[in-house]
Parts: C-alpha cells; structure tokens; sequence
C-alpha cells in the first residue's frame, strides 16, 4: 500500500483519539452500521481531501465499510493529525498523504496521490480535488461520477464553476445541509476558533476589542463564543442584511478601517481575500493579534504584512511577531492559515457527526443518482438532511411532536381560511 505520513509509529495513540471522538459520533455510527451489511459503495474508488483529523477518520472508516476503495489527502497542510494518518494506514489500511508542516509543493504532490486512485467520487473541502482533476488530471473525468464539498469557501469556488459551464461533474454541497452549517459552521467553528486564539496565545478574552470580518455562520459562531468569554465583539460585514442582523443581535458594527483602530484581536471568517489588508495593518494597534478561521489564508494579506515590516520571527509556536517600521508589532496566528484546525483540533465530534453524516450518504446518493444528474451543484437532498437531524435527536433521547392528518391537510390547502 503507497502512503506518505510522518511516521507510523504514532498509530497506536491516534487509534485511542479515534475511538474518542468515536464516542459522540453515533448518528454515523449508525450508518457505518447499515453500510457493513449493506455495502452500498462496493466498487467504487473514492478520494478524499479533507482536514486528516479523529472526525474524519471515523467517516473514512465508514466509506471503506460501505465497500469503497478510499484514499485520504489534507486540505490543509496544518490540519492534519499525524498520529491519526498513522492509524488509518496501520489499523485500517487506508491509504494517507498528510503530513502536518508540509510546503505547498508537497500538498499538491499528496492531492495527485490521491487522485491516482483514479476516483468515482471526490469528497473535498475546499475544492483542491475539483480544482486540481479539471486543471491537471482531466484524464480522470471520463470515470468520476460526481463529487461532494464540505466547506463554505469551496461551494463557492464550485458554484462559480457551473455558472461559467465548466464543472464537468455534478457536486453535492455538502456545506449547504441545515444539519451541517447551522451546527458545524456556527457552533463547531466558533467553539474550535476560540479554542485555537487560546491554545496559542493563553490571553484572557474578557474585556478585549475582539473584531470579527465576516458574520454569516461561522462569524456568527465565532463571535457569539468570544461575547461569551467577557469580549466586546465588533462585526465587520459588506452585506447590509448581515450587518443589520448583526446590530438586531446587539453587536457593534462598523468599517474594518475604523475597528482597525481600536481592535485587540482580529478574525476573517469570509471567504475571500485581502480581507485584512497594509491599510489595516497600518491603523492597528500595537500588540494586535491577526488570525484567520477562513478555509484559505488568502484573507489576511501576508505578502503586505511582510512588505511593512522590518523585522519578524516566530515568538511561540504558530505566533509570529511582525515587527513595523515605526516599532508596533502585530502579531499573525498560525501563518494565517485555518486556525481552529492549525492551533486546535479542530471542531466537537459532535457536530462533525452530523458533517460527516451528510458526507456519507450524499455519497450513497451519488452512486445511484449521479450519473443523471447535470453538472452544477445541488443541495443535500431534503429527506437525507431530515433523517439526519431525526438520527442525531435520537441519539440525545430527544422526542418531538408529529403533525396529525389534519393539520397537514389544513397547512397544504388554502380553502378553510380562519
């Protein structure tokens, strides 16, 4: 079996942290479960390019029990646990390239590893598989019959594709579920961000100007866990609806230059780019602390950070100390990559069972559906969303009421009136 992890030796410890996230992931458990007896993905090669975590391997355990041959690439290059890339390729012979710290010529090395398993299925995070097959392997499309995308960023990316016609494969926005963004992105991103400025920093949140750019799931997430740390939370948004929410839900919301001024800890969680650029730098207090909770670390624009600075050097690990012309310093979370996975471990199993939940049986529904569908993404379909949340209440021996006849008849029809 090819793989290229950073040492094997490490599988034991990662096979208990498997086994332990394990433990609050019991909706895909369930279907891990369902997909031994059934084996509803015999046959079907499936690459994977997802953050190599506890999480993840419980869902790449599940794939391969569904009858899948899967491999695993990173979608990050500080994301990956190695000692669970370890256990994956010891305990369950699942082919890894992940190494944490990798240089951006050894990602794109490891992603076209895992695309030599010539895939049926791509599963991405941040559309590099996407990216990559229709850029370089375009040799692998004529066998894929369709893809999913975990991450917000990468939904985007593969929706701008379809609208310029050149997706050559239909994907299912995995992101898009409402039991994925509205608990992964708010609750998981949010918990996991904070956990990740601590962990590298230890500074106390109370009291602190804490800036969020950005406030659709994730931002909200992230700045609703910092008011709770004693934070005075500052959203900074371009879409007037989000600004307007964010005011309704008692935050202050203002220009990103005018919070630049005043900010003490600054997270992008939009999408896009030089969301963080050299004219915000240049207002920024001295001591201010940068990070980014984005897929990509294109949001802070490190190259003008650089360009400023005449001294920098890395002052704890994953805290570099940007030293400005004029003696502030300003200091960048793990080179402003995903911090929530780069300086933490990412989000609660918890919610990632929900996550990966979806992943799973999108997939299911790719290999019986996929070869008619169009090629632009669709949605999660709406009975899977629904028997996810069903499964996940159940598991936490949560009951809910059920509409009688009646009352379906009364909300479907329009003629009873008052």
């Amino acid at each position: 079996m090819n793989y290229d992890i950073k040492d094997i030796n490490f599988a034991e410890q990662g096979k208990q942290r498997m086994e332990w996230a394990a433990r609050f992931m019991p909706v895909l458990a369930d279907i891990k479960n369902r997909f031994k007896k059934e084996k509803p993905l015999k046959g079907l090669r499936i690459s994977a390019c997802l953050h190599v975590t506890s999480e993840t391997a419980n869902l790449m355990e599940t794939i391969k029990e569904g009858g899948a041959r899967v491999t695993l690439t990173a979608s990050n290059p500080l994301s990956t646990q190695d000692d669970i890339a370890a256990a994956l390729v010891k305990f369950h012979e699942i082919p890894v390239f992940s190494i944490n710290g990798e240089d951006n010529e050894t990602y794109y090395r490891h992603i076209n590893q895992a695309l030599d398993n010539k895939p049926h299925i791509t599963m991405d995070d941040g559309a590099d598989l996407v990216s990559t097959i229709h850029s370089q392997r375009k040799e692998l499309l004529k066998d894929i019959i369709g893809g999913t995308e975990e991450t917000t960023t990468g939904v985007i990316r593969l929706k701008s594709m379809a609208a310029q016609k050149v997706l050559n494969y239909p994907i299912i926005a995995v992101n898009d579920a409402n039991t994925k963004h509205l608990f992964d992105n708010r609750y998981g991103t949010g918990q996991s961000t904070i956990d990740g400025i601590l962990r590298s920093t230890n500074i106390l949140l109370a009291g602190t100007n804490f800036v969020v750019s950005g406030y659709g799931w994730c931002g909200r997430g992230v700045a609703t866990r910092a008011r709770g740390a004693g934070a005075k939370v500052i959203i900074c948004e371009v879409d007037p609806l989000r600004a307007l929410e964010a005011v309704m839900d008692g935050f202050q919301v203002m220009p990103l230059i005018k919070a630049s001024e005043i900010g003490d800890i600054f997270v992008t969680v939009t999408g896009d780019k030089n969301v963080i650029s050299e004219e915000h730098f240049n207002k920024m207090k001295d001591g201010a602390i940068v990070a980014n909770a984005g897929h990509f670390n294109v949001e802070i624009d490190i190259p003008a950070l650089n360009k400023i600075s005449k001294e920098k050097r890395n002052i704890k690990k994953l805290v570099e100390e940007f030293t400005l012309g004029n003696g502030r310093k300003i200091f960048l979370l793990a080179e402003g990559r995903l911090l929530n996975l780069s300086a933490a471990e990412g989000h609660p199993a918890s919610v990632m069972d929900m996550s990966f939940a979806n992943q799973a049986l999108s997939v299911v529904y790719l290999s019986e559906e996929g070869k008619g569908l169009m090629k632009k993404v669709y949605p999660v379909p709406k009975e899977i969303d629904e028997d996810i949340a069903l499964r996940k209440l159940r598991s936490m021996n949560i009951q809910i009421d059920s509409l009688t006849e009646e009352q379906k008849s009364y909300l479907a029809g329009w003629e009873e009136g008052t």
